[in-house]
Parts: structure tokens; C-alpha cells; sequence
């Protein structure tokens, strides 16, 4: 019986490893043989979660050819990794990736770290801050003095709480944005709201547009709901969308969802304008398109003069094209599991009618918790708290990678957790492996890409400061001298680091 699950085609794996380009070879440095690279390659793939453990290869002749190598070179890889643990084969059964043993199996997503491997890995995977207190346990108080009532009942709310629904189309309407309870469905987070819209409007095989690059675990997501990404890249810089590729994608794809990041966009930090806004929901209604607007980053603005657009769907007075996502877990904390979904009644009873095949609701007691920071001056003040911890580590990882790797390019966002950096020609992938040996842990640019784009990227949050950010920035450098030199840290483990 096959021990493989999926499939990757020689075409697919061709393209995800002629993405992955070093720098060229200085003088004195030796590149290795053609089949250790073609191996060092699927070993990436594998350890970042791009091609899933327990996924069939191509035969060799397949890959030879789309490679435009000699099966001799394919052959000899195989052998390598299968010697490595990393390839597993039987006659009859064909080749698929596997991981040895002791090894963690890879995520496909951006998940943290446990807390106790902590103490010697800098963990810039998760761009996640710890909670602003006293605000949690304010909030958490807070809520268990109104948990009595609602703990006489059966506790299962598909839309959500009536009183945090109300609070939340409150929030709109201050905004400028009328909204009624009705149109306001709760969720357990972000991610949790953005698979309920997928589920429903995006079924197997359907197109959605994504801006390129963006946020990962919302790519892999989709993936794995079987829809068929269509890349948009951004403007340059942090200038937000490029209008023209949008229209173009939207008139010829014709994608039944569009998301996108319009609020310090995730992972380039980029803001769209008005005008921007204003167009790009026009362009959405001309094509049918649903266009999905991600708020989650909407009120992490981290310089005192940014002036902030008006919400997308502020442009979408009727409401037939816009559907809103927000949630507590970036502008507050990740653990608060709170997200909500902003649409048309008819959208949000359709979203709750399907709901009850998956969660059945939110925990009450968090969603108490997020109504009692609304509902007092607790939220705004617990934001503030978060902004000003955020712009901090942001200045201070800026300075500190500016200091030990002047060769990277970036943009300094005004607002948001993230920093999207040029490598300065290195392998995003490979940094990130060597990254691991040395004690910091950062993701690479193609998983914020489609079918490897990216590979010249890295992602840094703004999630460590002052001698955190200066020890990750010197554990960056030292991954990028070995990618340089095309060496390995062999066995050494990093040292511990205390704060």
C-alpha cells in the first residue's frame, strides 16, 4: 500500500525550486554538484511546509525533463535525500517526502513557538505582541461578573452575543459607516470569519484574487479549501494597490472573492488610499467580485501624523460587494480569539445558517471580555498601549538590521507589525534554515507568494526590541554569512539569550 497522501507534479516542483536563487558565487566559493543543490532544494521545500510531508515525487524521467537536467542528476538527488531521511520509496509505489526521525513535522502556516523553546530561539515567525495589561484581566473581570446570566442558558450563540453584535455596528456607525446588529456576525477570529466567507462563496475550484504578496496563513487556508489563487501584484513601495493590474484581473479572471489588506497590509505594511479604495470596490461590483476587506491591522497606526482612509466598505453604501473582517487579536491580543464579520443581513445569515456544520459559535466568556473593553475606555487605551510597543520594536529593529545588514532594502511602514525585507539577492528559504541553526526563527518570502514567488524576501515583525532586536539582527547576519558562503553551522546549537 503507497505511504503518500498527495501528489506534486514535475511542473509544480520545477517551479518552486528554480525560485529558489542564491546570490551568485563570489570568488573562492564552490557551488555544490548539480544533484546536492537539486536536493538541498527539495529539503527546503519540505523542512518550510511548502511541499507537505508524506507527498508523492515525480519519477525521475518526469523531473529530468522539466528541469532540463539529466535523470542521472535526479536520480543521485533522490538517493541523497533518501539516505538524509527526508525521501521515502518503494517498488511499485514510486517516492514521497517524508522527514527523519526526531524532527518536528513543518507547518504550512506562521504558528509561534511553545513558550519553552523560547529561551534560546528569537522567534520572528508570529507577528503577535504580548497583551497590553492590566487591560486583559481588567477585561476578563469584567466579563465574569456578567457571566452569571448567560450562564443559565445553553450558551451557544451562532451570530454571536445581541450585546457585543450591538457594540460592534455601534462602532461603525461612529465611524460613519451606518450599521445594524444585523449586519454583524462574530466569530472566532479573523481566520475563522475569512474560512466562513471562503466556505461560502468560494467552493472548490473557484478564483480568488489575493494581493501578491499576502498574509500566509490566509493563502494556506484557501489552498487547502481548493481554490485557484490569482496573484495581483502590489503598487511599489508602500503605496497600496496597482489599479491597473486589479481591473485587469478582475475583467479577465472574473474571481468570485478578492481579498486584501488595505490597512497596513500584511506583510508589506503598505496603506490604499481613498482613491484606491473607491476604485477598487467599483471594479469589484463591474465584475460580480466579492471583495473581502481585511481590518485587522485598521487601527495599529504607529506615527502621530498618519491620517487614515475611510473603511472600504465605506464605499459600498448598498452593501452587495463589500463583506468586512476585524478582530481583536492584532490591535489587542492573539489569545483573544474575538473576530467579527461586517455584511449584508442577508450575507451574515447565509454565513450563520453554514456555521452550524463547523463551531456552532464563539466562547462567551471572550466575547464578554471584548464587549467590556468596548464598552468602557478599556479598548482604546489598551490599543495605545500596543501602539506604543509596537512603534518602539519598530525603531529598534529597523536601527539594528540597518547596523548589521546594509546590504537588505526595505520601507519603514508607518503603521501595522511588519517589515518586509529585500535580502539583498540571498534565499529567502535558505535564511530561513540557516536562521533555525543559529537561534532566530524568521519566514521566508515565498510563503507569502503563489507557486514561489518571493524567494529574494523575508518577513520581520515588529515583535522584539532593544537587546532582543539587536541580538536577532546579529543572528540574521550570521545566517546570511552562511548562505553567502554555502556552509552550515553543523551541530551548534545557539546560545541561550535572556532579555
Amino acid at each position: 500500500m503507497a505511504q503518500w497522501t498527495s501528489a506534486v507534479g514535475a511542473a509544480q516542483l520545477a517551479r518552486l525550486l528554480t525560485s529558489q536563487q542564491d546570490r551568485p558565487a563570489g570568488p573562492g566559493s564552490r557551488r555544490p554538484p548539480a544533484y546536492r543543490a537539486l536536493a538541498d532544494g527539495v529539503r527546503l521545500l519540505v523542512l518550510e511546509g511548502r511541499v507537505p510531508v508524506a507527498a508523492r515525487l515525480p519519477a525521475e524521467r518526469e523531473l529530468a525533463l522539466a528541469l532540463s537536467v539529466s535523470r542521472t542528476t535526479v536520480a543521485a538527488a533522490y538517493e541523497a535525500l533518501r539516505a538524509e531521511g527526508f525521501l521515502e520509496s518503494r517498488r511499485g509505489a514510486g517516492s514521497w517526502t517524508a522527514v527523519p526521525a526526531g524532527n518536528p513535522v513543518p507547518a504550512r502556516g506562521l504558528e509561534p513557538l511553545p513558550p519553552e523553546a523560547l529561551g534560546s530561539m528569537i522567534d520572528l515567525g508570529c507577528a503577535a505582541l504580548p497583551a497590553p495589561e492590566p487591560w486583559l484581566t481588567r477585561a476578563v473581570r469584567g466579563a465574569l461578573e456578567e457571566l452569571p446570566p448567560y450562564a443559565h442558558t445553553h450558551g451557544d450563540y451562532p451570530a454571536g452575543l445581541p450585546a457585543l453584535r450591538s457594540m460592534i455596528a455601534d462602532r461603525y456607525t461612529a465611524r460613519g459607516i451606518p450599521t445594524m446588529p444585523e449586519q454583524i456576525m462574530v466569530t472566532t477570529g479573523a481566520m475563522g470569519a475569512i474560512d466562513a466567507i471562503c466556505h461560502l462563496f468560494g467552493g472548490r475550484g473557484e478564483r480568488i484574487a489575493v494581493e501578491s504578496p499576502s498574509y500566509a496563513n490566509i493563502l494556506q487556508l484557501m489552498r487547502e479549501a481548493g481554490a485557484r489563487l490569482v496573484p495581483v501584484a502590489m503598487a511599489e513601495g508602500l503605496t497600496g494597490w496597482d489599479m491597473d493590474r486589479w481591473r485587469q484581473v478582475l475583467r479577465e479572471a472574473a474571481p468570485r472573492i478578492a481579498y486584501v489588506v488595505a490597512d497596513f497590509h500584511n506583510p508589506t505594511g503598505a496603506l490604499a488610499d481613498d482613491d484606491q479604495r473607491r476604485r477598487l470596490v467599483d471594479a469589484a461590483r463591474s465584475a460580480g467580485t466579492v471583495l473581502v476587506a481585511d481590518e485587522t491591522m485598521s487601527e495599529l497606526w504607529l506615527d502621530a501624523d498618519v491620517e487614515m482612509p475611510r473603511a472600504v466598505c465605506a464605499f459600498d453604501p448598498a452593501g452587495s460587494t463589500v463583506i468586512t473582517v476585524g478582530s481583536a487579536s492584532k490591535a489587542f491580543w492573539a489569545g483573544m480569539r474575538i473576530g467579527w464579520v461586517r455584511a449584508a443581513p442577508d450575507v451574515i445569515r447565509s454565513l450563520v445558517a453554514a456555521r452550524a456544520y463547523a463551531d456552532m459559535g464563539t466562547p462567551v466568556l471572550e466575547q464578554l471580555a471584548v464587549n467590556w473593553l468596548f464598552g468602557t475606555d478599556g479598548w482604546e487605551r489598551a490599543v495605545e498601549i500596543r501602539r506604543a510597543q509596537a512603534r518602539q520594536n519598530r525603531d529598534e529593529l529597523v536601527g539594528a538590521v540597518r547596523r548589521e545588514l546594509p546590504d537588505w532594502e526595505f520601507e519603514v511602514p508607518r503603521g501595522g507589525l511588519t517589515l518586509w525585507v529585500r535580502t539583498g539577492g540571498l534565499s529567502g528559504s535558505r535564511l530561513a534554515e540557516a536562521g533555525e541553526r543559529v537561534g532566530v526563527r524568521v519566514p521566508s518570502g515565498p510563503r507569502f507568494g503563489v507557486d514561489g514567488a518571493f524567494e529574494g524576501y523575508v518577513r520581520l515583525p515588529f515583535t522584539v526590541g532593544g537587546a532582543v532586536a539587536e541580538e536577532a539582527a546579529v543572528r540574521l547576519s550570521a545566517a546570511a554569512r552562511i548562505v553567502e558562503s554555502g556552509g552550515t553551522t553543523g551541530t551548534d546549537a545557539p546560545r541561550t539569550f535572556v532579555a
